[in-house]
């Protein structure tokens, strides 16, 4: 294997709605502009990091009440309340022009990585909301990974380590709020990448602290890149060459 190959994703980076979907979202602003609509401040993240590590980025901002990025065909919530009752060729239309594009788009450049000899390690950025359904989300930051892999085990340990140990007030728990096996994105791309090639985490931030403002908001981004710098540095992960960064995820916005 050559040099560790890094890849950014964020499939929950707007609540932007496609024209020819607007009709079904009359009524529904104020479930746009909410958590369900996106992932407050998970695309700064994932373009910070995409610069960092000088790594490819793939961002959607298109709306997950479209139809949501990180579910599998079939997955009950693939669709929400708004396009689940909409004609089945409308939604077979969604699936063209807005969910595969990504998601191909994002496996095509593993693989090609993978052919040219380079270990794969995708992040995936999100965020959650501090509160659920009355439920407080105990948690600042949540590292999600599969167990069975022993190399996305030992990038969360390490990770969440550095962050404790920098700022030992923050809270950082492991396949927290959801757990790293669940269905998503990165689930999927595992059952297509052994893991010898494959790592895919999942970051999930607390969007109480995108809420706080600005400077504090960039205090705690520049924390999670120095302590994942950290990691990589301490790892030997090497980042690609920087003049191939690029952004991709244009097709995902129709």
């Amino acid at each position: 294997m050559n040099t560790r190959y890094f890849l950014i994703s964020c499939e929950h980076g707007g609540n932007r709605i496609p024209s020819a979907y607007r009709r079904f979202f009359v009524g529904f602003s104020g479930l746009l502009r909410s958590h369900r609509g996106y992932d407050m401040g998970a695309l700064r993240m994932a373009r910070d990091f995409a610069v960092m590590l000088h790594a490819p980025l793939f961002a959607s901002t298109t709306s997950r009440l479209v139809v949501d990025l990180n579910r599998s065909i079939g997955n009950p919530r693939l669709y929400s309340e708004a396009t689940r009752d909409a004609p089945r060729a409308i939604r077979e239309e969604i699936l063209e022009c807005c969910y595969f594009p990504y998601r191909n788009g994002v496996e095509d450049d593993i693989a090609e990585a993978i052919r040219q000899g380079h270990r794969v390690v995708h992040i995936s950025s999100h965020s959650f909301t501090p509160e659920l359904n009355g439920e407080i989300r105990n948690a600042d930051i949540g590292l999600l990974y599969d167990p069975g892999r022993r190399l996305e085990q030992d990038f969360c340990n390490r990770w969440r380590a550095s962050i404790r140990t920098r700022q030992p007030t923050l809270k950082v728990r492991r396949n927290y709020p959801y757990r790293g096996t669940s269905d998503g994105f990165a689930a999927y791309l595992r059952r297509r990448f052994s893991p010898d090639v494959y790592t895919g985490i999942e970051l999930e931030v607390n969007q109480k602290h995108v809420f706080e403002g600005h400077r504090p908001w960039a205090a705690f981004r520049r924390l999670l890149l120095e302590t994942l710098r950290e990691v990589i540095s301490a790892s030997k992960y090497v980042a690609r060459d920087k003049s191939r960064y690029s952004s991709k995820g244009a097709a995902a916005r129709p």
